[in-house]
């Protein structure tokens, strides 16, 4: 594929605009964070940053349409996020723009659509804990140039049970230092749509600094590029005409000839 990949960032951007923690780490929001090392990519063209303050104005159809890739976090405000956005989300996923979910985003609307779950329990506690991301796919594109192994310094605990459907492939399990074990990274595919998650990322610490992370999303997004840029599938549902002529005759298709 020789195009530029457009990307679309979508960040919750409260914690960076209300704690001063965070906002530490993160002085141009999270979504600063991902665009500054994506950008640098030469394989990434057009990157789109969108806020709650604003996704109504920038997740339009037309920008969505002319999007690759749609990168998306969130964590306190979920159910503010507009059902129309999450409409127009879902079915360009399902048309073939990748979905790339980040840590709290596993409660967000459009990954809960795209899953058919809205649960998605998990065990969890911000206790600041050692992470050890184990990766078990080691031939996946997303892995390339990692490690079998390496650890996250500081980030927020998750544990399952996780209340995800059972994934395409599981890419990474990780350890945390209190003793939980975790599905931290896993694909499906739905529709014409590639869709990657991954756990780590907790707005208080700077996972999205770390080089190995880093590579992780960047790596998500080249895999969940769709080929073509197509908003509207050749093939899809509702009513279209029979390519071949016939007639019904006693339960049975007949051709006609010509």
């Amino acid at each position: 594929m020789n195009r530029k990949i457009n990307v679309t960032i979508y960040n919750e951007n409260l914690h960076e605009t209300t704690v001063e923690e965070v906002r530490a780490i993160y002085p141009n929001g999270i979504h600063g964070a991902l665009k500054g090392f994506l950008e640098k990519d030469s394989a990434i063209g057009t990157i789109r940053c969108a806020t709650l303050a604003d996704h109504q104005q920038v997740l339009t159809q037309e920008a969505l349409d002319d999007t690759d890739v749609l990168v998306w976090w969130g964590h306190m405000c979920h159910h503010k996020v507009e059902d129309a956005v999450v409409d127009i989300v879902v079915k360009r996923v399902l048309n073939g723009m990748g979905f790339i979910v980040l840590h709290s985003g596993h409660a967000s609307k459009p990954f809960g659509r795209l899953m058919g779950t809205e649960t998605h329990l998990l065990r969890w506690r911000e206790a600041g804990e050692k992470a050890r991301l184990w990766n078990i796919a080691t031939n996946h594109p997303i892995t390339q140039g990692l490690e079998q192994t390496f650890m996250v310094p500081h980030d927020e605990t998750y544990g399952e049970p996780f209340g995800i459907p059972e994934p395409d492939q599981l890419i990474f399990i990780t350890w945390f230092q209190g003793g939980e074990v975790f599905r931290s990274g896993a694909t499906w595919q739905r529709g014409e749509g590639k869709i990657f998650y991954l756990q780590n990322g907790h707005e208080t610490f700077p996972v999205y600094h770390q080089k190995e992370i880093q590579l992780v999303i960047a790596n998500a997004v080249k895999w969940a590029c769709p080929v073509q840029r197509a908003c509207t599938p050749n093939r899809g549902p509702g009513n279209v005409a029979p390519l071949e002529q016939y007639t019904l005759e006693e339960g049975s298709f007949t051709p006609i000839t010509k």
